[in-house]
């Protein structure tokens, strides 16, 4: 019988603790396992994080893993939100695509189509909207991908559903331009690099593999706190919601390891609510 996941402990408040009234969401970039191992620390994190980003259909995933999550999601309370990417799934998203302006809008309407499908089976509501690796970075950016998100998004989605961008990315100005509300994200699980982007995966050390760092750059993000680069530059970046990635080695014990850090410090670790 498989052992239950450990549980992150409730909130406790000792005399080190952080004094802030500010929440932060914890999410978990998940749906993308093709093994039963890896499907199970995805359903595991449900317990621990407070949003999932599912995967649905461009890099990885289908209607029964994207069912599958939400349906652990929903009776735990997480938020559920869509993850979707260039359509690359030998790339696993990683790989930046040319595509035309009508090639990439179909694609994103039929994988954001396909989870509000699977949303409105399992009655839960997408929250937000979040793309993937390459598509993630080229969205940031703003401009032609950020936009045919956009009208992705307006189109099939409720409104009020909110756009997951990383922190000070130029497209913040243009989603809320267009009505959207954003969330800005930092990277427990990831090494920055001096101008706030994020190492490339292929360096070694661009991955953290260790909870503790994990933790301590989850905390420093939460609290404003600066974040040390990889060339040893300090980086103070505003966040709305912390991001774990699924697949990363080990992530089942950085999430347990962030959850206890920010409870600990007397954080309040909550989905975003309703966006006007």
């Amino acid at each position: 019988m498989r052992a239950d996941p450990p549980r992150p402990p409730r909130t406790t408040r000792t005399s080190r603790a952080i004094r802030t009234s500010r929440a932060i969401d914890l999410n978990a970039d998940v749906g993308e396992a093709t093994d039963a191992v890896g499907r199970q620390v995805e359903l595991d994190l449900v317990g621990v994080v407070t949003t999932v980003h599912i995967a649905c259909g461009g890099h990885a995933g289908d209607d029964a893993s994207m069912r599958s999550v939400m349906q652990a999601a929903r009776p735990a309370g997480v938020g559920v939100g869509a993850h979707p990417s260039y359509p690359d799934r030998p790339g696993f998203g990683r790989r930046p695509m040319q595509m035309t302006a009508a090639d990439l809008s179909t694609s994103l309407r039929d994988q954001l189509g396909a989870c509000v499908e699977a949303a409105r089976t399992c009655d839960v509501a997408l929250t937000s909207v979040k793309a993937h690796g390459a598509l993630y970075a080229e969205v940031a950016r703003g401009g032609p991908a950020c936009g045919a998100l956009l009208d992705a998004v307006g189109d099939l989605c409720a409104p009020g559903t909110a756009i997951v961008l990383p922190s000070a990315a130029p497209a913040r100005r243009q989603a809320t331009s267009a009505g959207f509300p954003v969330l800005e994200e930092g990277f427990c699980d990831r090494a920055y690099t001096a101008d706030g982007g994020l190492v490339p995966r292929q360096r070694p050390g661009s991955v953290y593999r260790d909870p503790d760092q994990a933790a301590a750059q989850a905390l420093a993000l939460a609290t404003g706190d600066t974040v040390v680069a990889d060339d040893g530059t300090r980086l103070t970046r505003r966040v709305d919601t912390l991001c774990l990635h699924g697949d990363s080695p080990g992530a089942l014990a950085m999430a347990v390891a962030v959850r206890r850090a920010l409870d600990q410090a007397g954080i309040t670790v909550a989905a975003p609510g309703p966006q006007p």
